[in-house]
């Protein structure tokens, strides 16, 4: 990979990290909601949004930090993973959360009076852990739109 695309993608995942952060604090002291009154509307999936970024990008300067340690980045294609996954991760992140609070997922937050900690929490997991959820969803969704002739067959493998 050469220099100039390493320093790039170190420059990018770090802005992410600490630009999320930032954006947070902008979202908790209400900045943003004054410079752009309609952020009030959809607030509280920024909060997963971020966190979600705060998860993903933190993943993959980890990584690739690590491999830099190691002299591994020789593979020029991977650049798009450290470009793009972050990314999807945010989005995902929302996804999670939106899941979970339908009840498709089962888990149960505790309530707090000033913030969604838990839910903030799972984006920033799901962020952080993008390819292991997008695995879970995936059997999720296999196991959930089985067709008539999938079940058939699971039953005759079964006797």
């Amino acid at each position: 990979m050469p220099k100039w695309l390493k320093v790039v993608i170190l420059t990018y995942l770090s802005l992410l990290f600490f630009g999320s952060f930032l954006a947070v604090g902008a979202l908790w002291t209400g900045q943003l909601e004054k410079s752009f009154p309609i952020i009030s509307d959809i607030e509280i999936f920024l909060y997963y949004f971020f966190a979600g970024s705060i998860g993903g990008s933190l993943r993959h300067l980890y990584m690739f930090c690590s491999h830099y340690m190691r002299d591994n980045l020789t593979n020029y294609r991977v650049w798009i993973m450290y470009i793009f996954f972050p990314i999807f991760a945010t989005g995902t992140a929302v996804i999670a959360v939106t899941l979970i609070q339908s009840g498709i997922f089962l888990v149960e937050f505790v309530e707090f009076d000033n913030a969604p900690y838990g839910q903030i929490s799972i984006a920033f997991f799901v962020g952080f852990g993008f390819n292991r959820f997008l695995n879970k969803l995936n059997a999720v969704s296999k196991n959930l739109f089985k067709t008539d002739q999938e079940k058939e067959q699971k039953v005759e493998v079964e006797k």
